[in-house]
């Protein structure tokens, strides 16, 4: 399958040399402004008029800052063209036209309570699993499933805090819950496949009691099949 995800190579600029450029710039604005007043003859409408332009511009380089810590990345789009993935940490300037859609590549935990499952024999079986994955394609998990509606959605039920299109918080939550989704079917897909024990004393028949690190790597398998369309990794089932 052909890989969407590449790095954003747009063009990015020291966030700390921008702020002191658009510090200058806003108080130039502002000089030019107030001496625009002051000297009150035909040239006063030039120098306020152009404090006011150099002030917006101000305002519209502020959008463009932006801090990135190990770990996270962020998605670029510009006016719905995928622009790459941005993952270089530290304080930049990039283009504040681009939309910016925040993602973490950090590894998390989810613990799936036990659920009531027939095993291969029809026998019902509690039977749980805690999960650790992490993100791998940033384009696959924000356009490939509709993770960001489904971020929207949980913020409108109140089920999570400052959730938005754009919110680390709220994409990473709607990411877990399709993970959670998919490790319940997935569970209870390799749960069906075996016996719990044996019951027919045959020592080659593999079950849920007595072949945990391959059922385990069978599990891992399957929520990989699972979640490659999302961009998602398994790193321990």
């Amino acid at each position: 399958m052909e890989k969407k995800d590449f790095t954003f190579n747009g063009t990015t600029l020291n966030g700390f040399l921008m702020l002191f450029v658009n510090i200058v710039i806003t108080l130039a604005a502002v000089a030019a402004i107030v001496w625009g007043i002051v000297i009150d003859n035909d040239q006063s409408g030039i120098y306020v008029g152009a404090g006011l332009v150099a002030l917006i511009a101000t305002l519209v380089i502020w959008c463009g800052f932006a801090m990135l810590e190990p770990g996270e990345g962020r998605v670029m789009v510009l006016f719905g063209k995928y622009k790459g993935t941005f993952t270089k940490t530290g304080y930049y300037w990039q283009n504040p036209f681009l939309t910016v859609k925040k993602v973490s590549f950090r590894s998390r935990n989810i613990d799936v309570e036990p659920i009531k499952v027939n095993d291969k024999t029809g026998n019902p079986i509690m039977i749980g699993l805690i999960l650790v994955w992490k993100l791998s394609d940033a384009y696959k998990a924000m356009f490939e499933i509709d993770s960001q509606t489904m971020a929207q959605s949980g913020s409108s039920q109140g089920n999570q805090v400052s959730i938005g299109t754009s919110s680390l918080t709220g994409i990473m939550n709607a990411l877990e819950n399709f993970v959670r989704t998919q490790s319940d079917a997935a569970l209870r897909q390799v749960a069906s496949l075996y016996a719990y024990d044996d019951t027919d004393s045959s020592a080659d028949k593999m079950t849920l009691r007595s072949g945990g690190d391959e059922i385990n790597a069978q599990l891992e398998e399957k929520l990989n099949d699972r979640l490659a369309m999302a961009g998602i990794n398994i790193v321990e089932a």
